[in-house]
């Protein structure tokens, strides 16, 4: 029987191949698949000219090496799973990135595999890398129980849109004697394209856009799947990042956030009750400055902005709230409520 080999399926995995049988590349994709000599031959032959590989030495003695284009996909199983092995063994040997890319990669990599492990309550994790000549990319996909009803369970939040405001906050973890509920919200950060995709939910975030957090197509599956995309000629740093939340700009502590309103209400709606507002102040009390993003919010009633800007305001002095994006009337009901 003839072995078709399939260049995409072969793309997950010739990368590492390449890097280990550089001298004997075809006998392994042989050994590997079962195909013949020619199939390997001509199987090598297009993935050069894709750029998955690079050919030097002779003809009769050709030598491999990984391409531009770069992939390694592997599937781990969770129970005992310790995070930064499977990224020095399998990952980082085989990629060249710029460094502090690199360091933001291995930063998201071991943050998301570990939230996989020890929140998911699945039973394995597929992770890929894939290197482009202009962006690294990034997917963690578990077998769990979906990180919106994860968070709607512990937290007792109704629906997957307020439990995607809890999580856009940061700090929220279901573990608070193990994390601190850095991984998933600074890695968001590190991202230009950063995408969350939990059992027929999806919200997505783009760095060059002001809307934060917007609602995305999901994937058809069960679990949990995070898929993030840096840049190769990004100047943003790993420290720049942590340093952004951090009040002192020293990037030690995550004492400042900020909330969009956008996530609270569904299209059209008004913020109008105290129930919406004291949604927005939980875990509010564990920052210092808060930003309450007022964008694409047209209209807000008394009660809502009294409960956040007066009340909650009165009994928490040491958390500032700054609200940006407003408009006209609603920076003039906010302005009411603090004299109130």
């Amino acid at each position: 029987m003839t072995v078709r080999l399939s260049i995409d399926q072969m793309t997950l995995w010739i990368t590492a191949a390449a890097r280990e049988h550089s001298l004997d590349l075809a006998d392994h994709i042989v050994e590997k698949t079962g195909a013949s000599r020619r199939s390997a031959l001509s199987a090598l032959r297009r993935l050069t000219e894709a750029h998955w590989l690079t050919r030097s030495g002779s003809r009769s003695r050709p030598v491999f090496g990984p391409g531009t284009l770069r992939q390694v996909a592997r599937s781990y199983t969770l129970h005992g799973l310790q995070e930064d092995l499977p990224w020095q063994r399998d990952f980082a040997p085989n990629f060249e990135l710029p460094p502090h890319v690199a360091r933001m990669v291995q930063h998201a990599f071991t943050e998301l595999v570990n939230n996989a492990a020890d929140h998911s309550g699945g039973s394995s994790v597929t992770v890929s890398l894939r290197q482009t000549p202009t962006h690294a990319q990034l997917l963690v996909s578990d077998d769990g129980c979906g990180v919106f009803d994860k968070i709607c369970s512990t937290f007792d939040i109704a629906d997957a849109q307020h439990a995607m405001l809890e999580l856009s906050k940061g700090r929220l973890t279901s573990q608070p004697e193990q994390h601190t509920g850095r991984g998933l919200f600074f890695s968001s950060q590190l991202a230009d394209v950063f995408d969350i995709h939990a059992n027929g939910t999806a919200f997505q975030r783009r760095a060059w856009e002001s809307t934060g957090w917007t609602k995305g197509r999901p994937l058809p599956r069960q679990g949990s799947s995070i898929y993030m995309a840096i840049s190769l000629e990004t100047t943003r740093t790993l420290d720049q990042v942590m340093e952004a939340w951090s009040l002192a700009g020293d990037g030690i502590e995550f004492d400042q956030t900020k909330v969009s309103l956008r996530l609270l209400a569904g299209e059209g709606q008004a913020l109008d009750s105290r129930a919406q507002a004291r949604r927005v102040a939980a875990r509010l009390p564990t920052f210092r400055r808060v930003e309450v993003a007022f964008d694409g919010v047209q209209d807000v009633g008394h009660g809502f902005v009294d409960e956040l800007f007066r009340v909650f305001a009165r009994a928490h002095p040491e958390v500032e709230l700054v609200a940006t994006g407003t408009n006209a009337r609603v920076k003039a009901l906010i302005e009411s409520a603090r004299r109130g």
